[in-house]
């Protein structure tokens, strides 16, 4: 199902003024539609426009509670030319999603209050076609199987290296 974006909207999501929106639009550059006057731009197709715009770096987001693993995937990210934005908690990391374009998130499984599970199960309400990877150290769990049970995803075991997770990154980005 289509999720429409007005000007303003399509501003912040992509992090530019409405008069960089509106110069995108001048040049046929952006991909949108006009009804009844107003420009409204499809979430999945401007996803793909960015995708194929070299000028943007890959945006991942990870999501985790523990600050030490969120600090080391972020500095990986950023040492392989990734941009990167980290979340302690289930409900900012929603907000994000709702406002921001992500090409990849780490998702932790165990956290508490939402777990990685039920999160997954929002993040494909949000964005059907995320690519999520789940980082765990419980990779035979329950709560394993309730996640693989909303959709296709991929593993990073915990521990890991930064070999483990550059292949990852790669096999997604690349």
């Amino acid at each position: 199902m289509p999720s429409f974006m007005n000007v303003a909207e399509v501003a912040r999501y992509l992090r530019v003024s409405e008069k960089t929106v509106y110069r995108l639009l001048e040049h046929g550059v952006l991909p949108a539609v006009k009804v009844d006057e107003q420009w409204r731009f499809d979430k999945n197709s401007i996803d793909r426009w960015l995708r194929s715009s070299s000028s943007l770096p890959s945006k991942v987001l990870i999501i985790d509670d523990e600050e030490a693993v969120r600090d080391v995937l972020k500095e990986i990210m950023q040492e392989i030319g990734y941009s990167a934005v980290c979340s302690a908690s289930a409900k900012e990391a929603l907000e994000m999603l709702h406002n921001e374009r992500f090409d990849l998130i780490f998702l932790d499984l165990k956290m508490p209050l939402m777990d990685g599970a039920e999160l997954f199960r929002e993040i494909r309400a949000v964005s059907p076609d995320m690519s999520v990877v789940v980082t765990t150290g419980y990779p035979d769990s329950d709560l394993m199987v309730k996640a693989l049970s909303y959709g296709p995803l991929g593993v990073l075991n915990k521990p890991f290296n930064k070999l483990d997770v550059v292949k990852v990154v790669h096999g997604y980005l690349d």
